[in-house]
């Protein structure tokens, strides 16, 4: 053989190799975990939880933002593992730099009792635990970024919900939010009355009038929306999305309606679709990529 040939033969390899290196590159994975549990006082449970990591988090020392994404009621901590496909959509979302490497925690509110609010009792105080024991043991637990800015919440349905609550409550804590496909809240105070009596301990009803006005004052997202303090007007960067044939519809444009007469900016997007999970993972790359320009600085 010639020494050109067998140059020739042995670069073969190495130029294979410098091809398809980077696509073994951009075909990292993440990582989900959908059964860890942490103790809660509050609750007087163990609650579930489940997160997903970014490709490069297990080789790499450095510290991510964090998104923490709400199910829908009936789901549990897997919605978004089993029916969302958090772990492609993310992944791809990371690979093609869309969305910048960000931690995801999925947290299960659909045990001992359904929702991300304190009830009207204080019996079951799961605003609480999210604010006061989840968030600061998983962000302790993990290689999480604490500052407001690299934090934001988002989620479905009743997690939407639970996002534009979490958020209105505590501005100070989230740099965006994007409630999807939204459950918003109580139109009235005597709305809380009648489903409580329907569905809860008939003896609610017997609670003062202005416990239910209170109530409604504190988890109808329309209300608080309408208001909100000037000087935090701008505080959270808020993406609300809900399909064009979606049951929630009404009170989503709503709060739109009422966003554009108070000049909160924020995004609003009505796309083909209804309440479902087709509609749900076409939301999560626009969720990932809106979140993650909140993330940056410019």
């Amino acid at each position: 053989m010639s020494g050109d040939g067998y140059l020739q033969n042995k670069l073969i390899p190495f130029t294979f190799l410098f091809l398809i290196l980077p696509a073994l590159l951009m075909a990292q994975t993440g990582k989900v975990l959908d059964n860890l549990s942490m103790k809660s006082k509050i609750l007087k449970s163990d609650r579930s939880y489940a997160i997903y990591l970014p490709p490069d988090y297990e080789t790499s020392q450095r510290y991510y933002p964090v998104l923490y994404l709400l199910h829908g009621g009936g789901d549990d901590q897997t919605g978004w593992i089993q029916f969302g496909e958090v772990l492609r959509i993310a992944d791809k979302a990371i690979n093609d730099g869309s969305a910048t490497p960000m931690v995801i925690i999925m947290p299960d509110a659909n045990t001992g009792r359904r929702g991300y609010f304190n009830d009207l009792t204080g019996d079951w105080r799961y605003e609480d635990f999210f604010f006061d024991e989840l968030m600061p043991y998983v962000e302790k637990m993990y290689r999480i970024k604490t500052e407001k800015r690299y934090r934001a919440v988002a989620g479905l349905s009743m997690g939407g919900g639970g996002t534009f609550i979490y958020a209105l409550h505590r501005p100070d804590l989230f740099s965006s939010a994007c409630p999807l496909s939204a459950g918003t809240g109580p139109r009235n105070a005597d709305e809380i009355k009648n489903r409580s009596e329907r569905y809860t301990d008939k003896s609610i009803a017997s609670l003062p009038d202005s416990l239910f006005e209170s109530y409604y004052k504190k988890y109808s997202a329309r209300h608080l929306v309408e208001q909100m303090p000037d000087d935090i007007k701008k505080a959270v960067r808020w993406y609300i999305d809900c399909g064009d044939d979606d049951f929630l519809y009404e009170g989503n444009s709503l709060i739109h309606i009422a966003m554009r007469q108070r000049d909160i900016p924020h995004e609003y997007r009505v796309r083909d679709g209804g309440h479902n999970w087709t509609y749900w993972r076409a939301s999560l790359p626009e969720v990932m990529r809106f979140v993650s320009d909140g993330f940056h600085q410019y």
